[in-house]
């Protein structure tokens, strides 16, 4: 597993970019806490993540690529726009979908999707890469999640393809804010 600095993703970016658009898996700071990613289209890819996390069937959300993205795939009724003005920030906001635009591994079963949109500059990935990217908290099921390297789940370190590091993180998990039905806020 290779870790990268902020200043060694920038000079390597287009080749980061071009193995995250082909289905590696990677650990990336967020505004909240480390996401666990890869290209929510691959399914092989989301597949390898819920073996590293032992998660069989909880849906994931993603990291959208833009606001544009999020109204093209989801239904967003007008009482969700002020929730979707919301980001960039620290929410994960569930629309019912529209169409399929993730591979059916992300949301097992369901015609919803989580989406976020962090504010940090991971979101410019997903947004230059023009893809959803997974985004679930670095641990094991049910185990505590990553806020430093040394916190890194060894099992997790031995599956990823690389990490992006930018040192210890001491936020906790973004709102998630089901707006499938009645708005529902969820402190995670």
């Amino acid at each position: 597993m290779r870790i990268l600095n902020f200043d060694e993703f920038k000079i390597g970016k287009e080749a980061i970019l071009d193995e995250i658009i082909n289905g590696a898996v990677f650990v990336y700071p967020t505004d909240t806490i480390y996401g666990l990613g890869c290209n929510a289209q691959i399914s092989s890819s989301v597949k390898k993540i819920r073996q590293l996390k032992g998660r069989t069937n909880n849906p994931f959300s993603v990291i959208a690529p833009s606001l544009d993205w999020v109204k093209e795939n989801c239904i967003v009724a007008k009482k969700d726009e002020e929730w979707l003005s919301k980001l960039p920030g620290p929410y994960t906001l569930i629309f019912r979908l529209k169409k399929d635009c993730v591979a059916k591994e992300v949301n097992p079963g369901l015609k919803t999707l989580g989406v976020r949109i962090p504010r940090h500059w991971i979101s410019k990935v997903a947004a230059e890469a023009n893809i959803p990217v997974i985004t679930t908290s670095v641990n094991r099921s049910s185990e505590d999640y990553m806020t430093s390297l040394e916190d890194l789940d060894p099992s997790i370190k031995a599956g990823i393809d690389f990490t992006i590091y930018e040192g210890k993180k001491e936020g906790k998990p973004s709102k998630l804010v089901d707006l499938t039905g009645t708005v529902k806020v969820i402190e995670r």
